[in-house]
């Protein structure tokens, strides 16, 4: 499934506002700027904030902050891949089709590059053009997605110390949606709340961001198996090579793809009753369960 048509203007103002918020290379010290610069702008699709302007967009013509609070969870997610990346964690040497942050720079400043992005995303976030006491609402959300208690950190953790270990479905599922779902539910909702949406909207899209979240994992765990380095622009086959929890591994392929297919309805289904308002929300769903890389 390709992208959606409308998918490259959405990744093209993100591009810009990425490249206005981020200092640039020669700014001293210029060492940990060119790294920064290096991961952010190493590609990517941006989902994140792509479905952060699209929830936005549902309530809102031209939405405020919007792109600026895209833009910090694009640093957020950046920084987690970096540390991702490290030796002490999965210990990978290619990311996005390039080599990692610290076969670059090294692992310190490789470090200290996610330290600043995660620092720079919440310094993005609190001057966002947003209402204030939305803007609070937004930055509680991500830093909650983003944390230890059934957030990205925690399911970083639960991932790591689950390897080469038996882990039953309940497990499987916390990791998933701490450590992934987590944060693409905290984009459709910081989304929402930039473009004016109320609470029972937000409940809504909190099903939806949840789901599909999930759905976009599992979809991560079956192309692990399934598709090339090449491909995946990261290494294939790490998880299998590293014995870590994932659907294919407790649950076989065709299973795992029965999953995904169940997560992406329920997902769906929460934004029947916005109609043609979420018609590009729905799209971005979609291509995220149907995705080959």
């Amino acid at each position: 499934m390709k992208l959606p048509d409308f998918y490259q203007a959405d990744l093209d103002a993100v591009e810009a506002a990425l490249e206005g918020l981020l200092p640039p290379e020669d700014t001293a010290p210029a060492s940990i700027h060119r790294a920064m610069r290096y991961s952010v702008f190493a590609g990517g699709k941006r989902i994140r904030p792509v479905l952060c302007l699209e929830a936005a967009r549902m309530f809102a013509d031209n939405p405020e902050g919007a792109i600026q609070v895209g833009c910090a969870l694009e640093f957020i997610h950046t920084y987690s891949l970096i540390h991702d990346d490290l030796p002490a964690l999965d210990n990978d040497d290619l990311r996005r089709g390039k080599p990692t942050n610290h076969k670059v720079f090294g692992e310190a400043i490789a470090i200290l590059a996610g330290d600043a992005l995660l620092t720079l995303a919440f310094q993005t976030l609190a001057a966002a053009p947003v209402e204030p006491q939305r803007r609070l609402k937004i930055l509680g959300a991500i830093a909650r997605a983003a944390g230890t208690d059934r957030g990205m950190i925690g399911g970083q953790v639960a991932d790591i110390e689950a390897e080469r270990k038996e882990v039953d479905g309940a497990g499987l599922e916390y990791i998933h949606r701490s450590k992934t779902a987590a944060l693409i539910r905290a984009s459709v909702v910081a989304g929402a709340l930039a473009g004016g949406a109320e609470q029972p909207d937000i409940t809504r899209l909190i099903g939806f961001g949840e789901n599909i979240g999930w759905a976009f994992q599992v979809v991560d765990d079956l192309l692990d198996v399934e598709e090339s380095s090449a491909a995946l622009g990261k290494t294939a086959g790490k998880d299998q090579a590293q014995q870590k929890a994932t659907y294919p591994a407790l649950y076989g392929l065709d299973k795992s793809r029965a999953i995904a297919a169940d997560l992406e309805a329920k997902a769906l289904a929460e934004l029947d009753m916005f109609g043609a308002r979420a018609a590009r929300l729905r799209q971005v769903g979609e291509f995220l369960v149907a995705r080959r890389s």
